[in-house]
């Protein structure tokens, strides 16, 4: 049994000042490099073992670089000023349909890598008016400010690297 807490259970409060926009935004550019630094000295047995048919270790690295494409979309949208942002996939089926477990470790870290570095780049371009502006999140059904996405996304890479730390350990 797991001891990491189910994503969808996650409760949030983002009640934080804007002003932790930069700080928050660090949070994700070190994602790619805790990564690395996680799973780099394991063999392929162990990264792609699915342990009672759930997603391994590799998978759960390639589900970050999976959702990569919908935090962009999304930054896309509080840029243009939507109202509202895209609903993720909760069937994950760009994760499934990936098949992360058939790609060698260093496409899927490395991919993740340069999908970061663009979602970053986008991000250090931002003043804290643009981390300020609201969108509808559809899921949790309440509105967030831009930066309450990045805090999500934060949360979510270290979800996912925990689940990967206790597969591997």
């Amino acid at each position: 049994m797991s001891d990491v807490l189910p994503w969808l259970e996650y409760r949030w409060d983002f009640d934080f000042p804007v002003g932790m926009f930069r700080a928050i935004a660090e949070r994700l550019r070190g994602t790619p490099t805790r990564l690395e630094v996680g799973v780099l000295d394991e063999s392929d047995h162990r990264l792609t073992r699915r342990p009672s048919g759930k997603w391994s270790a590799q998978e759960h690295a390639g589900h970050l670089l999976s959702v990569e494409k919908l935090w962009g979309r999304r930054l896309g949208e509080y840029m243009r000023g939507e109202p509202a942002l895209t609903a993720a996939d909760m069937e994950n089926r760009a994760t499934e349909g990936s098949h992360y477990n058939g790609r060698s470790l260093a496409e899927v870290l490395g991919g993740f890598r340069v999908a970061r570095g663009a979602t970053v780049a986008t991000l250090d371009g931002f003043d804290l008016a643009m981390a300020a502006r609201v969108a509808h999140h559809p899921r949790l059904d309440r509105p967030m400010r831009l930066v309450d996405l990045c805090f999500f996304a934060a949360e979510h890479d270290d979800h996912h690297l925990a689940a990967i730390h206790e597969l591997l350990h």
